[in-house]
């Protein structure tokens, strides 16, 4: 057996159970759990009490919890709602939040903040669909024409910011963007191959047998197929070049479009989110707090002022393009909107990690970033709740007509 120890690990999974359950006993504090996580892992990393370390079992464990991440990501997007007046709002909205996001880089470039305005640009443009979609179904409004508007501007902007991340910045290998760019045509026309080949096999009624009696055994077919899926995109995604993020999150995109119909196994989705929010997302959740440079931060006092003008922006970038939404919406639900449309957190950790790893981004200015992500994470959504409560009186909005 490989000479590995499991004490750091132990700690880690001990902050991922203590973290929710803390929540639950104590409803009052109206944060989700993820930033207990790495608060958590910052108080006792080397940071804080200087307990727990990054070692090679908490690693591995917390780059699969990235994958699985991304992976559960795309699988929240359906596509097919994606269409129409939404879409195109969508789209505009994405767009605007670039501009803003580029003048935003480039000022912090100019002042020394970062080393490429192009990668913050990348950091500041993403939403997380993940932490949306909860607020939504707490304020009733998953499935009206303004909960389907923020989702289809947050999956926007999910999908957008992580096929740019991967096309413009990637620790996989020194190929130039407009080489990339031809892989991830090529990488695109595989996913297609690969899903026209699952979708054949689906039609074999012997196979389908065969799953639904193997898919709630110990063999847990669908759950396995699932993860191979991912594992396969993750590993072709950094054949082609491009960063494993991508694989994982095209994964979960291609599982929605495959996986409309659940009526046979209604249960699947449980599981996957069992497998990651249960066991290797909280690991990277905690071990992100272990590795945040907060110290940089705290011996910095001009550092520590980047914190608060980093959310200023975020809720620019984001929570401008939402004046799109004033004719449909209303008011106070662009004002939701907004707040929604700026909560952002995995997508910044992934990426400062990225710009650490290239090079293209000191670990203090991550550490701002992320800070600046747990600041949106724990204000924005209490906001855009009250908001949304239903006494509130919100017009009815007519995107999706």
């Amino acid at each position: 057996m490989p000479d590995v120890a499991f004490e750091n690990l132990l700690v880690v999974a001990l902050i991922a159970l203590l973290a929710p359950l803390t929540l639950g006993l104590a409803p009052a504090l109206r944060i989700p759990a993820v930033v207990l996580e790495i608060v958590s892992g910052i108080a006792v990393g080397p940071s804080g009490l200087g307990w727990v370390e990054a070692d090679l079992p908490v690693e591995i464990l917390s780059v699969i919890g990235l994958a699985f991440l991304l992976f559960l990501a795309g699988l929240e997007i359906d596509v097919h709602r994606l269409r129409g007046p939404v879409l195109r709002v969508a789209l505009l909205g994405f767009v605007v939040s670039l501009a803003l996001a580029v003048a935003a880089g480039v000022g912090f470039q100019a002042v020394g903040w970062v080393e490429s305005a192009l990668l913050l640009t990348v950091a500041l443009s993403a939403t997380s669909l993940g932490l949306v979609v909860p607020v939504l179904k707490d304020a009733g409004q998953v499935d009206s024409d303004v909960g389907q508007t923020m989702i289809a501007a947050s999956t926007i902007a999910d999908f957008g910011a992580v096929v740019l991340l991967s096309l413009l910045f990637s620790a996989q290998g020194e190929i130039g963007t407009g080489g990339r760019i031809v892989l991830l045509g090529a990488f695109a026309v595989l996913v297609a191959v690969t899903g026209l080949a699952v979708v054949l096999a689906g039609r074999s009624m012997r196979l389908s047998d065969v799953l639904v009696r193997l898919q709630d055994t110990t063999a847990e077919i669908r759950v396995r197929a699932a993860v191979v899926l991912l594992i396969a995109f993750t590993v072709l995604a950094e054949r082609f070049g491009l960063e494993s993020i991508l694989g994982a999150f095209i994964a979960g995109v291609v599982l929605a479009m495959l996986d409309r119909d659940s009526s046979t196994h209604p249960h699947l989705r449980t599981k996957l989110g069992a497998i990651g929010y249960g066991f290797v997302i909280p690991v990277f959740f905690v071990t992100s707090g272990l590795t945040l440079d907060l110290s940089g931060l705290i011996d910095n006092p001009s550092a520590l002022l980047r914190v608060p003008i980093f959310l200023l922006a975020l809720l620019a970038v984001r929570g401008l393009p939402a004046l799109l939404y004033l004719p449909s919406m209303g008011r106070r639900a662009a004002a939701a909107a907004a707040l929604l449309q700026a909560t952002s957190l995995p997508f910044i950790v992934a990426a400062t990690q990225i710009g650490v790893a290239i090079e293209l981004m000191t670990s203090v200015t991550a550490a701002a970033l992320v800070c600046a992500g747990l600041l949106s994470v724990v204000f924005f959504p209490i906001g855009a709740l009250s908001l949304m409560r239903p006494s509130t009186t919100m017009s009815t909005p007519t995107l999706a007509k």
